[in-house]
């Protein structure tokens, strides 16, 4: 079993592309690697919400998970992929190929068509799609605004943890604090996934991020948490209350990949990442 122990930072990074969206832009992913390395962010998420997993094919997937791995592993940062999101046979077919690929984790999003009702359906379902990569730690993607399965994670945990054996935590994303803390204990990995409350979830024991704003100000956030640790909570205050106004003026411009990803151009030009594929650009 490969060990992971990864705390900090995980931009869950945008997935370039070029002619008009129409193919990966494969090239964007080395300096994109360099430029996070370079603002002291340890580990990416790649194929996750942010990065579009869902609008690509398996095999631009899968294409897309071999140049972040060979950047990552170039340049010393962490990868997981997430594997979720669709049909079944692609799922296992995405599990086997990271863990041919040596990835470091896996994250995988719960069957989205015939959704699980109970923790036991959903331990179920994630329990054969890690069988398919079991020298990998496999994580839970938890992200109920978008999948419509809010099941009670804490209980989840526990039922996941004694039946999967290379399972190891999930990305949390959700507004629910006092959910997500409960989840928290030693030995598990817990993902905060929602920026806006990024210092509240410091308070509550969080020390691991994967959240959109990283990959456009990942300082900001290394503030905050910095903040929160020395005990400077006005500060902390002070940089989430102008994180949430920036998400606030960023969204204005569309929906949350959209938004962010032209954040994301402006910000850093020559790295190319194109814009989002329909329906999202829509």
């Amino acid at each position: 079993m490969k060990s992971f122990n990864f705390t900090g930072l995980m931009a869950p990074v945008f997935t370039p592309y070029s002619n008009h969206n129409e193919k990966v832009n494969i090239d964007a992913v080395e300096p994109y690697v360099k430029m996070l390395k370079d603002n002291k962010v340890e580990g990416v998420l790649v194929n996750g919400t942010t990065g579009e997993g869902m609008l690509l094919t398996a095999a631009e997937r899968m294409l897309v998970t071999e140049a972040w791995q060979r950047a990552c592993t170039k340049h010393g940062i962490t990868i997981m992929v997430q594997i979720g999101g669709a049909p079944y046979p692609d799922v296992v077919q995405l599990a086997r190929h990271a863990s041919q690929n040596n990835v470091d984790a896996v994250l995988c999003l719960p069957e989205l068509y015939f959704k699980p009702k109970t923790c036991d359906q959903l331990v179920c379902y994630l329990k054969s799609v890690a069988a398919n990569c079991p020298t990998l730690p496999f994580f839970y993607y938890h992200i109920p605004m978008f999948t419509d399965v809010n099941l009670h994670m804490p209980m989840f945990l526990d039922k996941a943890e004694k039946e999967i054996p290379n399972f190891r935590g999930i990305k949390y994303t959700s507004g629910d604090l006092e959910q997500g803390t409960a989840c928290l204990k030693e030995g598990r990995t817990i993902f905060l996934g929602a920026d806006t409350i990024l210092c509240g979830a410091v308070a509550a024991g969080f020390d691991s991020f994967i959240m959109t704003t990283i990959n456009i100000c990942p300082e900001v956030a290394i503030q905050i948490v910095s903040d929160m640790n020395r005990g400077a909570l006005e500060d902390a205050r002070t940089q989430q209350r102008a994180l949430n106004e920036r998400i606030a003026s960023i969204l204005k411009h569309g929906d949350w990949v959209t938004a962010m990803k032209k954040a994301f151009r402006e910000r850093f030009p020559n790295i190319e990442i194109g814009h989002t594929r329909p329906p999202l650009s829509m």
